[in-house]
């Protein structure tokens, strides 16, 4: 099982932008889809981003379809999160997550379709 490291949260105001990454703990990305979620206090768990294990193909919520971007960073080994034009409402705890898939070109949007899981960082946007 992948030991997932996620970093990058903070407070923002309205309209910033942010730039979350997650990095695996002694493995590579390169056989590993990967996707980030989120949760806001009382709701549960939902997706936000994917992105497949040779990096080719992604999935995005449709409320942060064009503002947010996921990418993988092979040399770095790590997976990131381009957050812009944040609103209030995308405040939450997110989470990485991560499922081997050595075939390449699927991405996975719902949880119990990964097995590998970061322990979240904090968003915070202010209006």
């Amino acid at each position: 099982q992948v030991q997932l490291v996620e970093s990058g949260g903070g407070l923002v105001q309205a309209g910033d932008s942010l730039r979350l990454s997650c990095a695996a703990s002694g493995r590579t990305f390169n056989s590993y889809a990967v996707g980030w979620f989120r949760q806001a206090p009382g709701k549960e768990r939902e997706f936000v981003a994917a992105i497949s294990s040779n990096g080719e193909n992604t999935g995005y919520a449709d409320s942060v379809k064009g503002r947010f971007a996921i990418s993988k960073d092979g040399a770095k080994n790590s997976v990131h999160l381009q957050m812009n034009s944040l609103k209030p409402e995308d405040t939450a705890v997110y989470y990485c997550a991560a499922r081997y898939f050595y075939s390449g070109s699927r991405y996975f949007m719902k949880t119990d379709e990964y097995n590998g899981w970061g322990q979240g960082t904090q968003v915070t946007v202010s209006s």
